[in-house]
């Protein structure tokens, strides 16, 4: 358990940085993309038209990050890299 009494959600987890559901928060995201000049996007999370640009991003996404080197979960925890995947539904 954490301090205060609360769970964390996944092995790892930083609640300035991370969603509960793994990934990064929306607020993260959007700091992230002023301060880089990136265009980062949320995650791919609800049903998709197979072959719709949605659908393509799910599919390269899970192809990568399934493998990275590394445990899905760790002492019974989903590890960030499981949350991921679970998030995307991988």
């Amino acid at each position: 358990m954490a301090r205060g009494g609360k769970v964390k959600p996944f092995h790892g987890y930083n609640p300035n940085k991370h969603s509960r559901t793994g990934g990064l928060s929306d607020a993260y995201r959007e700091k992230y993309n002023r301060e880089h000049g990136s265009h980062l996007k949320r995650p791919v999370t609800g049903k998709v038209k197979p072959g719709s640009k949605a659908a393509g991003r799910r599919k390269s996404f899970c192809a990568r990050m399934s493998g990275v080197p590394g445990p899905t979960s760790k002492e019974g925890k989903l590890t960030p890299k499981g949350a991921a995947l679970k998030r995307w539904k991988c």
